[in-house]
C-alpha cells in the first residue's frame, strides 16, 4: 500500500473513511480482497508470494494497513514480508496497545514500514523509521512512503480533494472518492521529494494513481465504518494497462 487517507471521527455519518491506493510490480501475484477460507473473520487482499496483506479489518472491527518507507539506501534483502505485520494484528488476539509493543521489540528485522491499526474506535500510527507509537486523534490523515502526513505533492493534493469532497456531504459517494485515487497528476520536479531513486523514478512514482511499464497502483480500496458499526468495503483493480478489471463489495455490520 502506498496511499492511505483516512477520515477519523470527524464526519456527522462515518466513523472512519479510508481510501487506499496499492502501488506494487505487475508480476507480483495477488489475490483480491475477500473472506479468508481459513480466516472468515478476516476481509483482506493477499499477496500470493509471501501471503500476507496491505489492508484488512475483521467483522470485530480490528483494522490494519501499511506502506513502505522509501529509502532505498538501508534496504535488507532478507528481511522479512512486512505484509506478516498486518496478518499478525488481525488474526492475534492482542489489542493495539499490547502488539504495538511488541512489534517495536522486533521492528528493526523488517524493512521500512508505516502501519495503521485500531480497533473499537481507536486508531494508531507507527512507523520503525520514527519514533514510539502514536495513539491518533479526530483529523484527516494522509500517510505515503515517508511518515504520518509528510507534504509530498501526492498527499497533499489528495488531503485536500479528500477534505474538499466529505466537507458538508453526509454520504460521500464513492465514484467521487475513486476518481481521487485515480488522478494521475506528475507534481513539477521541484515539488518532488529526494527519496535517492533519482529523479526519473521520482517522477514515475509521484502521481496519486501510478502507471509504467513494470510498476503501478495495482488496486483501489474505499473502507467506510459508520456511526452504527455498518462496513461498506470497496475494491477495484487494474491490469498493467490501467483498465479496471474487478470490483469487490461487502457489506456487514461489526460483531461485538
Amino acid at each position: 500500500m502506498c496511499l492511505l487517507l483516512f477520515a477519523f471521527k470527524t464526519h456527522p455519518t462515518y466513523k472512519l473513511i479510508l481510501a487506499a491506493n496499492r502501488d506494487e510490480f505487475y508480476d507480483r501475484p495477488t489475490a483480491p480482497a475477500e473472506f479468508w477460507e481459513e480466516a472468515p473473520q478476516l476481509l483482506a487482499g493477499r499477496d500470493l508470494r509471501a501471503g500476507g496483506t496491505w489492508l484488512g479489518i475483521t467483522r470485530k472491527g480490528k483494522i490494519a494497513a501499511i506502506t513502505n518507507y522509501r529509502d532505498p539506501s538501508s534496504l535488507k534483502k532478507n528481511a522479512p514480508s512486512r505484509g506478516e505485520i498486518v496478518n499478525d494484528f488481525l488474526l492475534g488476539h492482542e489489542d493495539p496497545d499490547t502488539y504495538l509493543n511488541e512489534l517495536s521489540k522486533k521492528a528493526a528485522v523488517y524493512n521500512g514500514f508505516n502501519l495503521i491499526l485500531g480497533e473499537k474506535g481507536r486508531l494508531y500510527w507507527y512507523s520503525n523509521r520514527g519514533e514510539k507509537p502514536h495513539h491518533l486523534s479526530p483529523g484527516i490523515y494522509g500517510l505515503s512512503n515517508h511518515l504520518l502526513d509528510t507534504p509530498w505533492p501526492k498527499v497533499k493534493m489528495s488531503k485536500d480533494a479528500l477534505v474538499r469532497q466529505i466537507s458538508g456531504e453526509k454520504n460521500p459517494p464513492p465514484e467521487a472518492l475513486f476518481r481521487i485515487l485515480m488522478d494521475r497528476t506528475i507534481p513539477e520536479d521541484d515539488h518532488l521529494p529526494s527519496t535517492g531513486v533519482g529523479l526519473e523514478l521520482e517522477r514515475m512514482l509521484s502521481p496519486i494513481f501510478i502507471q509504467s511499464s513494470n510498476y503501478g497502483t495495482r488496486s483501489s480500496t474505499l473502507l467506510f465504518i459508520d456511526h452504527h458499526d455498518e462496513v461498506t468495503f470497496l475494491e477495484r483493480t487494474f491490469t498493467p494497462s490501467h483498465d479496471q478489471v474487478s470490483t469487490v463489495n461487502h457489506e456487514f455490520t461489526l460483531v461485538a
